[in-house]
């Protein structure tokens, strides 16, 4: 075929594969973008509020009057963030690595968009890796707060939300020396804890499915600032209907993963054992079962806990060696010790009215005529939670109770 006649076929072609080969002609540069890190959300005082700021409406809307938050946003500042152990992006530069930017607002995408308004690149939330709550939100509710980072499709699922006793922005102040970006060592903090046993996986993701289930409530992360560049992993936040109703202590955070057989086993256990003295017990692995009945028309469940644990301490007592009888008391004695904790933790939060085990969602499942004839929505289900019946036994089993030199 003459050339002049495949001329048309290779200008196809070339038409064809020209967009192909244009590149990334929509990109942005991350330069470019106010990329946030972190977002702490408090309750504003009206008093020291100032004016508002009239980004999104002219006039206050009357059935928000006195319901603004204040949100603080930790923005990267680019080429300052540490990329590594002791290393800066910045190389020589100095300087704070995050701009923290304080703003109010009617809702969280009403502050963010009083934000845009004070900062010159568009803000993105590709980056968000943790959103601090106030107790006083948490406890005032968070639908609004849930709604909006739930439809964003930039949050993550993998964000953490944590509730602060205090107020939410000091917390994205808090920076030891060991790490200069606040939000990463609150970050770090919280998924350290995760991976040593001291708290459950609860991302945002876990917790937003919570909310939607019928037969389960929610619970975040409860932390505190000890010595002001100390973190305090304080306990639970329990919820029930959007509202924080009452927390944990640390202790009782173990309670929870012995009972849902979460491991690895990060905590320990201070019992005085009679004949004995007092001994630290550490647990290092759990494996729990739980069965769901119905008895007499109310819930019951039956858990058996098996925990696999480790003398870790002596701290006084009368003997100096344990024998096959001693080993015999401590696990019985420990057993009904852990029995103890682990009830008074499940009474605990059927006061508050709020089942962040799951008891519910294992009725649904395996008792449906009950679940059907008796329970309609899931506040129904919170209010027979609160009568619900359980049997528990923890069974202890030692397997090393340390090394001695003689």
């Amino acid at each position: 075929m003459p050339s002049w006649r495949r001329m048309p076929a290779l200008a196809l072609a070339a038409a064809i594969a020209l967009p192909l080969l244009s590149g990334c002609w929509d990109r942005q540069e991350l330069e470019d973008r106010a990329l946030i890190l972190g977002m702490a959300i408090d309750e504003v005082n009206e008093a020291a509020a100032g004016d508002h700021e009239h980004t999104t409406h002219l006039h206050e809307p009357k059935s928000l009057r006195n319901h603004r938050i204040l949100v603080t946003a930790q923005i990267a500042i680019p080429g300052r963030v540490p990329l590594g152990p002791g290393e800066s992006g910045g190389g020589k530069q100095g300087g704070l690595p995050v701009w923290v930017v304080k703003v109010t607002g009617y809702s969280i995408d009403d502050a963010l968009n009083n934000l845009q308004q004070e900062i010159a690149n568009p803000r993105s939330l590709i980056h968000l890796r943790i959103i601090v709550v106030s107790e006083k939100i948490a406890r005032r509710g968070m639908e609004d707060i849930n709604d909006y980072f739930r439809r964003n499709s930039e949050v993550r699922r993998s964000t953490w939300i944590v509730v602060s006793d205090i107020e939410a922005n000091k917390l994205m102040n808090v920076a030891p020396p060991l790490e200069r970006v606040p939000t990463l060592y609150l970050l770090s903090m919280i998924e350290k804890s995760v991976e040593m046993g001291k708290f459950p996986p609860q991302y945002s993701g876990n917790f937003w499915s919570a909310e939607s289930r019928l037969g389960q409530d929610e619970f975040l992360p409860y932390v505190s600032i000890r010595q002001k560049e100390n973190i305090l992993l304080k306990g639970m936040a329990l919820f029930r209907g959007g509202k924080m109703v009452g927390h944990s202590e640390p202790i009782e955070i173990g309670s929870y993963m012995a009972i849902k057989g979460l491991n690895p086993g990060g905590y320990s256990i201070l019992g005085d054992v009679p004949g004995i003295g007092a001994i630290m017990l550490k647990s290092n692995r759990r494996i729990a079962q739980t069965k769901v009945s119905i008895r007499n028309g109310k819930p019951h469940a039956h858990i058996v806990v098996h925990l696999d644990t480790s003398i870790e301490e002596k701290i006084d007592g009368e003997s100096e060696r344990y024998t096959a009888e001693d080993f015999d008391l401590i696990r019985n004695h420990m057993g009904k010790e852990v029995s103890y904790f682990l009830l008074e933790f499940i009474r605990k939060t059927q006061r508050y009215r709020s089942d962040p085990f799951g008891f519910g969602e294992m009725f649904r499942a395996r008792e449906p005529a009950y679940w059907n004839s008796v329970i309609k929505s899931k506040e129904d289900w919170e209010r027979e939670y609160a009568g619900m019946t359980f049997e528990l036994e923890c069974k202890v089993a030692i397997r090393r109770e340390g090394l001695k030199l003689n």
